[in-house]
C-alpha cells in the first residue's frame, strides 16, 4: 500500500512527504533559531509534532551559544520559546539529515548550494521562496542582528509569515 504522504517528484520520482526541516541563517543566533521555534509551535499545533526541526548558521562564531537575547524576548512576547535552542554551524552532514534546508538570505542560499552534494540539491530552499528549490532571487529575511529591538520585531513578523507558508505548504502536500 501507498503512503499518503508520498507524492510524485521530478523525473516521476516518489517522494516522500518531508519530516525534517533546518533553518539556516549566519551564525544561528537570530533569524534561524526564530525560524526553528516559530515552526515548532505551528507544526505542534497542526498535530505534525512528528516533524523534526533543527536551525544552524553558515558560520562558527556563536557555536554554543543561546539566540540573541533581543530574538527570545522577541519570540517570547509572541509566544515562542527559544531559550533551550544553541547554535550549530552547518556541517555536510546536515544535508543528508534534513529533507528541506531553507536559507533565510541570498547568501546563504548560495553558501549551501555549494556544499550540498549534487543529488541533494532540490532539499535547499530560500526560506520565502519554499516551493520553487530553483529560485535565485526573491524575498530574503533581514538580518536584525546590528539593530534594535524594532528590527527584531520586523525579522520576526516576515519569519512567522514564513513559517505559516511552509506550514501550509506542507499540509498540502506541495513542498
Amino acid at each position: 500500500m501507498t503512503d499518503p504522504r508520498d507524492k510524485v517528484g521530478r523525473q516521476g520520482q516518489p517522494q516522500t512527504q518531508p519530516q525534517s526541516l533546518l533553518f539556516v541563517c549566519s551564525g544561528n543566533i537570530c533569524r534561524s533559531p526564530s525560524a526553528e521555534g516559530v515552526m515548532r509551535k505551528l507544526l505542534d499545533e497542526a498535530g505534525l509534532s512528528q516533524v523534526q526541526t533543527g536551525s544552524v548558521g553558515t558560520g562558527g562564531w556563536h557555536v554554543g551559544d543561546p539566540p540573541d537575547k533581543r530574538a527570545r524576548d522577541a519570540a517570547a512576547r509572541r509566544g515562542y520559546d527559544l531559550s533551550r535552542l544553541r547554535a550549530e554551524q552547518l556541517a555536510d552532514g546536515h544535508f543528508q539529515q534534513f529533507d528541506r534546508l531553507f536559507a533565510m538570505d541570498l547568501g546563504h542560499l548560495r553558501h549551501m548550494r555549494a556544499r550540498v552534494p549534487a543529488p541533494l540539491q532540490d532539499r535547499v530552499r530560500l526560506y520565502l521562496h519554499p516551493l520553487d528549490p530553483e529560485v535565485a532571487a526573491g524575498r530574503e529575511v533581514p538580518d536584525p542582528y546590528y539593530g534594535d529591538l524594532s528590527d527584531f520585531e520586523e525579522a520576526l513578523d516576515i519569519v512567522e509569515a514564513g513559517a505559516r507558508e511552509i506550514l501550509a505548504a506542507l499540509q498540502a502536500g506541495r513542498l
